[in-house]
């Protein structure tokens, strides 16, 4: 063999390993998940010898996840709507108008993406705002973390839009408003849902905030959920298990559905504005 078919041959053995590694755990928590508690407790990847699709229906009861699934939508939702709104705006401005003062704003925006959260400020600035222990806290700490990235990817996909458009608007009398809503927001699907996606995703699995920002139990997303349900129920590996399966589901189903979206955004916001 060529060393070119060797290279192709070495590559493929990397990626079917790295494949391996990343799918076993998940199809370890799904086997696990429809064993019954004597044979799920060596958390094993042998199958069940039954399958107990009860497990489920026990967790959702008596893990209380109706109440958390909701909060999460909540949460997640409301937050990356916020998210999307806002640096689609951004971007636009910081694309459009390249002030000094624009660029220095964009750029130390895009700190945020390197500089980790100082939980003690943030804190403070929460009671002092009073948003600690509220949904509408929480909200706006999911929004806020994931504008940098957002800003990010919106900003190199809104230099590629052509700046005819704006001035074809400006003619035809569009506002402002209804310039960019009405003509530039349609054009960015691709970059938009991205940010949709990956902002919902890393608000969903957000652990720490909401265990630093709220002390009420009802209160909790799908992820304190989790936590609390394995501090009690930490010798039935199969009901942890079961419980992982419907917390990481949601996320599941929204990525395969919105991966081509995601490639498709991910490689516009690599683009130099």
């Amino acid at each position: 063999m060529n060393a070119r078919v060797m290279r192709q041959l070495a590559v493929n053995v990397v990626v079917w390993i790295v494949t391996v590694i990343t799918v076993a755990p998940l199809v370890l928590i799904v086997i696990n998940s429809l064993k019954d508690s004597a044979q799920a407790s060596s958390m094993g990847m042998d199958l069940p010898k039954s399958l107990h699709f009860e497990n489920f229906s026990v967790v959702f009861e008596k893990g209380k996840l109706g109440h958390s699934l909701w909060n999460s939508l909540l949460y997640a939702g409301v937050s990356t709507a916020l998210c999307v709104a806002l640096c689609s705006l951004a971007a636009y401005v910081y694309s459009r108008r390249r002030t000094r003062l624009n660029r220095f704003s964009y750029l130390f925006i895009l700190l945020g993406l390197a500089m980790p959260l100082n939980y003690f400020t943030l804190m403070k600035a929460m009671q002092l705002l009073h948003l600690v222990n509220t949904q509408a806290g929480i909200i706006i700490l999911y929004a806020a973390v994931q504008i940098p990235l957002s800003v990010f990817i919106l900003y190199g996909f809104v230099g590629g839009v052509p700046r005819e458009l704006d001035e074809a608007g400006i003619i035809d009398g569009c506002g402002p408003g209804r310039l960019f809503f009405e003509i530039i927001f349609p054009l960015l699907k691709p970059a938009a849902v991205t940010v949709f996606i990956l902002a919902f995703l890393n608000s969903w699995n957000e652990f720490l905030l909401p265990l630093y920002f709220l002390n009420s139990a009802s209160q909790w997303p799908m992820t304190l959920s989790v936590y609390n349900f394995f501090g009690q129920f930490q010798m039935d590996w199969n009901l942890v298990s079961a419980d992982i399966v419907l917390t990481s589901l949601p996320v599941v189903i929204l990525y395969l559905l919105g991966q081509r979206y995601i490639i498709a955004g991910m490689t516009a916001g690599s683009v130099k504005g």
